[in-house]
């Protein structure tokens, strides 16, 4: 199995528990991947270099503050809590990294079907 298709798979085991958002390789829009110039692998790596013995369990490429970024959620064994690290897609910097209690993801989670909701 390849890297992609096993976080996809961890991620939608932990996505039970955390109600996260999986999007990988043919899940993320081709517009929003025409324009990043960083591939999700190498993003993947710098990101889970941040987090020792981390596991990405979701992967989402958006735009951000105006910015196109990777955004992952990296769980680390024996915590409940989430690890979350935006990549710019453009320079491959990390853009960001901050650590998420499960009652803040499920709180960012209903935000944004929420907001989904809205569009529709």
């Amino acid at each position: 199995m390849s890297g992609p298709m096993i976080s996809a798979i961890a991620g939608a085991v932990v996505s039970g528990l955390w109600g996260l958002t999986v999007l990988a390789g043919d899940a993320i829009p081709s517009k929003l991947q025409a324009e990043a110039k960083v591939s999700q692998a190498a993003a993947t790596a710098t990101a889970l270099a941040k987090v020792p013995n981390g596991s990405v369990s979701s992967t989402e490429l958006e735009r951000e503050h105006g910015k196109l970024i990777w955004s992952f959620d990296i769980a680390k064994p024996g915590s409940k809590n989430m690890t979350e690290v935006h990549i710019n897609a453009k320079s491959g910097k990390v853009m960001s990294i901050k650590t998420e209690t499960p009652e803040k993801e499920a709180k960012e989670a209903a935000a944004e079907a929420k907001e989904a909701a809205s569009k529709k």
